[in-house]
């Protein structure tokens, strides 16, 4: 679990993780989205503060944070509550990393603050043109329907849903953690969410013009079977940032980064290495190469330090990072190791 402080904005408390508290500078912001929280992130922060300064946050409502019965629960109020917070951590340009409704906080924070915006991150999430719900949220914006559905919800019921929909189970440890935080007051905030923004356009496609303005790198990373947030939506970023590195993860689903850290980190960290250096951004031609690494168990066989991560399909523009390695064979002592592990604690071995 993450290290936290609390900050308030107008009387409503966020847990804080900040690497570098203190400090008026740039820095690394994951923004996480439902049902959260920002332990989402806990196995790419690691790998992200070597470079650099990390802020990430429960947002109201979510994990560690108040749950106020008044609040303005929609893509705007969080992205005001944002603000608010970065504001008092002394976050001169973010470097925002986004999910799943972070997206839309984030974004529009970036829209109505493009100078204190330093780079942009979209996991499976980004700018939803003429995107329609999801089953579930057409079941929490539903008067009555919602609160029986949260009502009966239960640590097996939600991990039985989720292994359904997605390509990968995920770890019990994660359901587990996600229901340590659902008290009634956090799943009326997700029904007040989701029952604000019923028009997706309104609050994750209206800034698109003002988004098309930022000069920023921007990298899209998107599990290709994410059954609430299609992939189609990854290429259609480029839209909006025509110059996006745009990454399709093989084989996961809404969580990329709880199905495979290393698949996220293998692009998630160069991106954020050259966006804090300053690097010159890639752009020309696109590329597309699927990679496919040796998995975890069948690496030990052979005495490679690998992790396991699912293939990828990378589309980026000439020059970006691109990993090619069809062909390993490095031995252990070769290969550089990471303080960060790459399986979220309690995944089960049968799955990998």
């Amino acid at each position: 679990m993450l290290d936290v402080t609390y900050i308030s904005v107008d009387g409503v408390r966020s847990a804080v993780h900040d690497t570098r508290p203190g400090t008026k500078s740039d820095a690394v912001v994951f923004v996480h989205g439902n049902p959260g929280p920002m332990d989402d992130f806990e196995s790419l922060i690691p790998a992200a503060a070597e470079l650099g300064r990390v802020v990430a946050l429960d947002h109201p409502g979510f994990g560690r944070a108040d749950r106020p019965k008044v609040f303005a629960f929609n893509v705007a109020g969080y992205a005001r509550h944002l603000a608010g917070v970065l504001d008092q951590l002394g976050v001169e340009r973010a470097h925002l990393v986004m999910h799943d409704f972070g997206g839309g906080f984030g974004l529009q924070y970036a829209a109505l603050h493009p100078t204190r915006v330093a780079s942009l991150t979209l996991l499976n999430t980004g700018v939803l043109q003429g995107y329609r719900w999801h089953k579930y949220a057409k079941i929490w914006q539903a008067p009555l329907l919602g609160e029986l559905f949260q009502l009966l919800a239960s640590p097996k019921i939600l991990k039985s849903a989720l292994d359904r929909d997605n390509p990968i189970a995920l770890p019990q440890d994660y359901v587990d953690r996600v229901m340590s935080y659902a008290d009634w007051a956090h799943k009326r905030t997700v029904l007040n969410l989701y029952r604000a923004t019923k028009n997706p356009d309104q609050h994750f496609a209206r800034f698109g013009d003002q988004l098309r303005k930022l000069d920023v790198p921007v990298c899209v990373l998107w599990g290709e079977g994410d059954p609430y947030l299609p992939v189609k939506y990854a290429e259609r970023q480029r839209e909006t940032f025509p110059q996006a590195e745009v990454y399709i993860l093989k084989g996961l689903g809404h969580w990329p980064f709880i199905d495979d850290p290393c698949a996220v980190r293998a692009h998630l960290i160069p991106f954020l290495r050259r966006a804090l250096e300053g690097a010159p951004r890639a752009s020309g031609k696109l590329h597309a190469q699927k990679v496919k690494l040796v998995p975890a168990h069948r690496a030990a066989r052979r005495g490679l330090a690998l992790c396991w991560r699912a293939p990828v399909l990378a589309c980026a523009p000439e020059g970006a990072f691109r990993p090619r390695l069809p062909n390993l064979t490095f031995d252990a002592k070769s290969v550089p190791t990471t303080s960060t592990p790459c399986r979220f604690p309690g995944r089960s071995a049968s799955r990998d």
